[in-house]
């Protein structure tokens, strides 16, 4: 998602001030001295709590927004509103601790008001606080106008057999989301939502930032430290992601990961006289493959009028095995689609089928809860990754190297390797990211970070948390969950006392120091 170790001398010029603040590189607080844009308006803002709207928040959840540049290059061109929530410090506060859950894509606040209670613990020093980030949720969430079966990173590649027709209709859906997603699309990525969170840190009354980010949460708090290596306060991130790996490389390595977790669950489940495929391990994982194959086929009706296929079953599959806590539900889904041929199990595992709305949005104020598009989340994770990426090979790069990628993704995951072979074709059409993030986020001379790697993670393996740690430099601690599941906090008890005594104590482990696995947590 995803050099020695040693601190980097920072020196900074007038000259070179400039240009590190247009990149998002300075800190870019007050202009000085006619350098860089005046952002002092921004950062001189203060938060107005109040209920969280929309249905079923928790009474205690309380909903602010700050207001950010759309252009940090040109603050006057417009603005947007972001969405936070909080949860108060219920001991002695020292502040505030900033979320993010991930994605890139995912809502903070609907993920903090159904998880709270795992977070209750760092209310006893601070306010807990998450946000939508920029073109995500109620933060001017851009869509693609379409139907979630048409995003290709919800739904697999268009066409293997065909690149030049897939990359047609991947150019085609580029530029349908930037017709639709509105004049966020351009400013959207991790590079300006580490300069908002800086914005948020001053706005929250915080003079360092104390953070958390779960799995791409990761790359976002490591790019904020190699953005403001002077403001971080404590941070820990949990499922690490890479900063170097190209996007072929995350999509195999994503393969490879759920295969294993793939394995591991049919593993438990042929132990269950209820598993709906037997009690031989092998056979078992013949038959996904062939019910996969099956739908791709032949796709199932659905009540919603929308076809759902094989590659709508791995998207499924692939949620429930983030966390072993899902499972038992990942079963009883495959049961009623096995023997009843009810899809209800797992149409609810991989939210297809809804509607939303087609309009393009101008960005400024906070949507409500209830017109956040329904293919918000995809057309995010793709703008965002795309923008986080320089590498956009031709049409003839990809034609050439599309067989030999197949068979590789093929051999990692006869699974899920055509659904993450995608991520070959995701950027396709959309202009080059940036590539600050693989240049200049590493040695950063910041305080501490604690890194937590899960060894059977399926989404973020573990090496991504190495290979982070030496590229961050002396600032990283790196904590071994020898667990499962794709991050640590939520499951393994060890790891959550570890992290919450680092970020309410400042006490870090050791690094390489480890957890034991820990499946009842």
């Amino acid at each position: 998602m995803l050099t020695p170790h040693g601190r980097r001398a920072v020196t900074t010029t007038a000259a070179t001030a400039a240009v590190l603040a247009l990149l998002g590189a300075g800190m870019p607080s007050v202009a000085a001295a006619g350098v860089g844009p005046d952002l002092s308006r921004f950062y001189h803002q203060k938060i107005t709590w109040s209920a969280c709207p929309g249905q079923d928040m928790p009474p205690d959840l309380q909903c602010g927004q700050v207001t950010v540049p759309l252009d940090y290059a040109r603050p006057g061109a417009g603005t947007l509103d972001l969405a936070l929530a909080r949860y108060r410090a219920t001991g002695r506060s020292h502040g505030s601790v900033l979320l993010d859950f991930g994605g890139p894509g995912g809502p903070g606040i609907p993920l903090l008001a159904a998880e709270g209670k795992d977070f209750m613990g760092l209310t006893n020093g601070y306010d807990v606080v998450t946000f939508d980030p920029r073109g995500v949720g109620r933060s001017s969430p851009v869509t693609c106008g379409a139907g979630t079966d048409d995003v290709p990173a919800a739904n697999g590649p268009a066409d293997e057999t065909d690149p030049r027709a897939a990359l047609a209709r991947v150019r085609q859906l580029a530029e349908r989301c930037t017709r639709h997603a509105g004049p966020v699309l351009p400013h959207i990525g991790t590079i300006n939502a580490s300069r908002d969170m800086d914005v948020m840190r001053q706005a929250l009354g915080d003079k360092k930032l104390n953070y958390l980010g779960f799995s791409y949460g990761t790359r976002l708090g490591a790019v904020y430290a190699a953005q403001f290596p002077h403001n971080v306060g404590r941070i820990a991130l949990d499922g690490v992601d890479t900063l170097t790996e190209p996007l072929a490389e995350q999509g195999l390595a994503g393969a490879q990961g759920q295969q294993r977790a793939l394995e591991d669950f049919l593993d438990w489940c042929v132990k269950d006289l209820a598993c709906p495929f037997g009690q031989d391990a092998r056979s078992a994982r013949d038959q996904v493959v062939r019910l996969v194959d099956l739908l791709d086929r032949e796709p199932a009706p659905t009540d919603l009028g929308m076809p759902f296929t094989g590659q709508d079953l791995v998207g499924a599959i692939g949620q429930a095995l983030f966390t072993r806590q899902l499972w038992s539900t990942l079963e009883l889904a495959l049961s009623q689609l096995v023997d009843q041929g009810d899809l209800s199990g797992v149409l609810r595992l991989s939210g297809v089928g809804v509607s939303l709305p087609v309009g393009p949005r101008a960005p400024g104020g906070l949507v409500g809860p209830e017109d956040v598009p329904s293919d918000n989340l995809p057309a995010a994770l793709m703008a965002i990754n795309c923008a986080d990426d320089p590498d956009r090979p031709s049409a003839d790069r990809i034609t050439q190297d599309i067989g030999r990628l197949r068979a590789q993704y093929q051999q990692a995951s006869p699974v899920f390797g055509r659904y993450r072979l995608n991520q070959v074709l995701m950027c396709y059409g959309r202009p080059k990211g940036t590539d600050f993030i693989r240049e200049r986020v590493k040695n950063v001379p910041s305080a501490k970070m604690l890194l937590v790697g899960t060894r059977g993670d399926p989404a973020t393996p573990y090496r991504w948390t190495v290979e982070t740690a030496r590229r961050l430099g002396s600032s990283a601690v790196v904590l071994d969950n020898r667990g499962e599941g794709h991050t640590g906090y939520s499951t393994s008890k060890c790891v959550h006392e570890k992290v919450d005594s680092f970020l309410l104590y400042g006490t870090l482990p050791s690094d390489g120091s480890s957890c034991g696995p820990d499946v009842s947590y």
